[in-house]
């Protein structure tokens, strides 16, 4: 059975945590809750990661960052972030464009 732009959406919206920049670390980092980043971490650039891995094009037309999933899986916390094979297979598929859809935001 092969693995369709549906599945990874879905694989997508179904990420669990948070992701924030840390300006003293100076790169994005994950946790699970919302109330967990300190003060190095503004408030602003908090994000579910479900929202911080589509990028936005025009409108609700959007991109699954390969990028961002890639930040995600160096965090090595991909069982707690719902990071599965679907999304992981996506990431190596560098071969192929990455998926632009139409979305409202969760």
């Amino acid at each position: 059975m092969g693995i369709t732009s549906v599945d990874i959406c879905n694989a997508a919206d179904a990420l669990k945590g948070f992701v924030g920049f840390n300006r003293k670390l100076d790169k994005y980092i994950v946790r699970f809750s919302e109330d967990s980043f300190g003060m190095d971490v503004p408030d602003d650039s908090i994000r579910p990661t479900c929202e911080f891995v589509w990028a936005e094009k025009s409108g609700q037309v959007m991109s699954l960052s390969r990028e961002c999933l890639r930040i995600l899986a160096e965090q090595n916390v991909n069982d707690r972030l719902n990071l599965g094979d679907v999304l992981q297979v996506y990431l190596r598929r560098t071969d192929l464009p990455e998926i632009v859809a139409e979305r409202r935001r969760l």
